[in-house]
């Protein structure tokens, strides 16, 4: 089998080809767990304000269907 790795032209970077995520999840979470990631997510305020659904009575503009 030819090796054709040295004749394609790919850029070289730091970071590997492959995420590995089965393996870096754990130490992703790990992290924000740490950090309090979500909590802190959870107490910042929303620029445009709060999300509000307004919701109706169901059905309110037509015939029930199944």
């Amino acid at each position: 089998m030819a090796d054709y790795k040295h004749t394609l032209n790919l850029p070289q970077t730091k970071f590997p080809m492959k995420a590995g995520l089965p393996n870096r999840e754990p130490l992703i979470l790990k992290r924000w767990q740490e950090n309090d990631l979500y909590q802190k997510m959870r107490e910042m305020d929303h620029p445009k304000g709060p999300f509000i659904l307004h919701d109706g009575p169901p059905y309110a503009l037509s015939l029930i269907h199944i």
